[in-house]
């Protein structure tokens, strides 16, 4: 039984003999042979898969059955394609990565200036051993069981919370946070509203989770009312957003636009998801939603950019049902987070000196973005905002050629378009002002000719 068949279009799979290599006709089944089949090098890069119809027909399955095959082979990025234009193995099929954070900096030589990452500055954070010296003995040291959060870090937390959440648990940065939650209460095929632009890792997590996004609208002041409203329309799930020092725009919710969205998400049954990832650099006070909507709000806050990104912690606090599911759920993998960890971070919440500390490094990051958007500015480029957050957003022509430029002088930044949802933004560069450039009127010079780049 020949395995392709050559016709004008291309090469064909034949359903009949892939069919006969399928033992399981499960779509775990099927995808699991395809997968294999293109290991051993038996069907080959470019092939044209059988149509979901002529091969639930051979395997007597639904075509429901072939389809859910093709999505987890779609997914793992083996295939491409559709039904009318035809399915494909990719020519060479794609390592499982987030396509949009994915960190290329392995590659690149060592005197290069990376302002791609808004990282905080290593000399602005408290001393990490000094916590670890300090904090309260755990009672359950070195013991299997696994706590969500121990009592030491709740107490640290609450006073800063803005509400009390029916639960608590600490997990190893942000976005294990997200990922626990979107992989645990978050089906593929669901609709999910997001607000738009998003962080470039929220995005390849939710296309992981498979889920479909529904982008709402922003401004300066928050997600806005009227197109989240439109997105309910779809009957998302879940509401992705911001609250504090938002990661494109650099700017806080305000209160005034919170009640507005509160009002919108009231009555319904939409888990809210806020994304808190400068945690106490903020300048703002939190205007979330937790306290107007305690019930359908989960708060994901991170400490990594102002007490240290070794600590690996963030804190997860809202409802019961779905913070259970996150908890149940990480215990396939971490289980729980190191209870050293978590009440260092503790003593560094509580010490006078530490915050002090802290508050120093909120004021000089203003410092570094009002002295770069300055820069900027004398030279004509006006930056989006710099209300907050450890990177600015310059404005350019064309942001691949603007990318090129800066790259050709030995700089790495990174481009708006991989958090983008919607087309039609406007085209910018981020410049990282987390640490203290040495030479800042340079790096103004380039950036400022990056952005006339066509």
């Amino acid at each position: 039984m020949e395995s392709v068949e050559v016709t004008a279009e291309g090469t064909h799979l034949s359903a009949a003999w892939l069919s006969a290599q399928i033992s399981e006709a499960s779509a775990a089944g099927i995808a699991t042979t395809v997968t294999q089949l293109i290991r051993a090098g038996e069907v080959a890069a470019g092939v044209q898969l059988p149509t979901v119809r002529a091969l639930a027909a051979r395997l007597a399955v639904s075509p429901g059955t072939v389809s859910a095959a093709w999505n987890i082979l779609r997914k793992q990025r083996v295939i491409e394609g559709s039904g009318r234009q035809g399915i494909r193995v990719l020519e060479r099929p794609a390592l499982l990565a987030p396509q949009r954070f994915e960190n290329v900096s392995r590659y690149w030589q060592g005197d290069v200036l990376d302002l791609t990452l808004a990282a905080p500055d290593p000399l602005l954070l408290p001393d990490l051993a000094q916590a670890v010296a300090n904090a309260a003995p755990d009672p359950e040291q070195n013991s299997y069981r696994r706590p969500g959060i121990t009592p030491a870090l709740v107490n640290a937390v609450k006073p800063g919370w803005g509400w009390e959440p029916d639960s608590w648990l600490a997990v190893n940065g942000g976005y294990e946070g997200i990922l626990l939650l979107v992989s645990s209460s978050i089906l593929p095929g669901q609709h999910v509203a997001v607000a738009d632009p998003a962080t470039p890792r929220l995005l390849d997590i939710l296309e992981l989770a498979g889920v479909v996004v529904v982008p709402v609208a922003t401004d300066a002041d928050g997600p806005i009312a009227e197109s989240l409203k439109q997105a309910l329309t779809k009957q998302p799930v879940a509401f992705i957003y911001e609250p504090c020092a938002n990661s494109r725009s650099g700017t806080n919710m305000t209160p005034e636009r919170r009640d507005l969205i509160a009002e919108v998400l009231r009555d319904t049954r939409v888990l809210i998801i806020e994304d808190d990832g400068l945690g106490d650099l903020a300048l703002g006070p939190y205007a979330g939603l937790g306290a107007l909507l305690p019930s359908q709000t989960v708060l994901v806050r991170s400490y990594s950019k102002s007490h240290g990104p070794d600590l690996r912690l963030a804190v997860v606090g809202g409802p019961a049902e779905p913070m259970e599911r996150a908890r149940l759920y990480r215990q396939f993998g971490a289980g729980w987070t190191s209870r050293t960890l978590q009440n260092a971070l503790a003593w560094m919440l509580t010490s006078d000196a530490v915050r002090a500390q802290v508050q120093r490094a909120r004021t000089e990051y203003a410092k570094r973005r009002t002295q770069m958007a300055e820069l900027l500015a004398d030279r004509g480029v006006v930056v989006e905002s710099h209300d907050d957050g450890l990177g600015l957003w310059v404005p350019v022509l064309n942001e691949q050629q603007a990318l090129l430029v800066l790259a050709s002088h030995g700089v790495a930044a990174g481009g708006a378009s991989g958090g983008a949802i919607r087309s039609g933004h406007r085209q910018s560069i981020r410049l990282a002002i987390g640490k203290q450039l040495e030479r800042p009127d340079e790096v103004a010079d380039l950036y400022a000719m990056a952005s006339r780049a066509l």
